[in-house]
């Protein structure tokens, strides 16, 4: 099995007035994350860097984020937050271009009521700005999101794009036929790569099986194909479902069919290519 980078991490200093997307039945991660913990973890399972993710809408977090890649290169680069609708978001861009390790942009549409988000002048033309600076941008969806987001996607076709978490199979229904054709609206759309990531936390955590797991993939592989597609962790999410070995070891046997060099891709060469980073 070929090296692999975490296209898809987390670290926080746990605050759980902050933190309220962390309940109470995923105890489990309610605590700090550091990189000096899970570097050894993730390398005892050939995983040699990760991309940190935000999780806290704030630039505060990405800051701390960007704090702990200056001091630890196993971070390679950092997806942050800021205020993409701001009327001054230039400047914000251009401040944070500053640091090396600043690479992209997150926006927690998932929790956006509007139904229309997608559609706002101000978030277009936000993300249509990070394509001057050479960012990238996450798309953090659920599966009813996903005709609005492919819609979004073809009105910035310049701008780099990857979809989170496969757009969250909806597993727990036992249905997956309507996420199965919304998610084929991205196949043509050859700007947006996606990650193979955070599957095992929006099924069953006690019960999920590798066969659904497994069927997600396929259909990712399906609309993405091998060059747009990246392995993450999820983690330490991930651990409320699954430990971290479990999940790579579903993760290789989906994609151990394919072939040693369709196999490097997912779980190194994409993620380097999309986000401009070095291993």
């Amino acid at each position: 099995m070929p090296k692999i980078i975490d296209a898809h991490q987390h670290f926080w200093n746990y605050q759980p007035e902050r933190d309220t997307w962390i309940t109470d039945e995923m105890s489990t991660i309610q605590r700090d994350f550091y990189p000096q913990e899970s570097q050894i973890v993730f390398q005892n399972n050939g995983i040699e860097g990760c991309i940190a993710v935000q999780a806290d809408s704030s630039e505060e977090e990405t800051l701390f984020l960007l704090a702990l890649a200056e001091q630890n290169d196993f971070i390679k680069g950092v997806v942050g937050w800021i205020d993409l609708q701001c009327n001054d978001v230039e400047p914000r861009l251009e401040y944070f271009s500053q640091f090396e390790k600043c690479i992209g942009f997150r926006h927690v549409i998932q929790a956006e009521k509007d139904p229309l988000f997608f559609q706002r002048p101000n978030f277009i033309q936000g993300v249509k700005e990070l394509a001057s600076f050479d960012y990238t941008y996450d798309i953090l969806i659920y599966p009813h999101q996903l005709k609005e987001s492919a819609l979004f996607a073809q009105k910035v076709d310049n701008q780099k794009l990857v979809l989170d978490h496969l757009a969250k199979p909806p597993f727990k229904s036992k249905d997956l036929k309507q996420w199965k054709e919304d998610i084929r609206g991205y196949k043509p759309l050859e700007h947006v790569s996606a990650k193979i990531s955070g599957l095992v936390t929006e099924a069953d955590w006690a019960h999920w099986s590798k066969d659904e797991i497994k069927e997600s993939i396929e259909v990712a592989l399906e609309v993405f194909g091998t060059k747009r597609l990246m392995f993450g962790s999820d983690y330490p999410v991930v651990l409320v479902a699954s430990p971290l070995e479990k999940w790579v070891e579903v993760f290789k046997e989906s994609i151990s069919e394919l072939s040693p060099s369709e196999q490097e891709d997912i779980s190194l060469n994409n993620c380097i290519s999309f986000y401009q980073v070095e291993l």
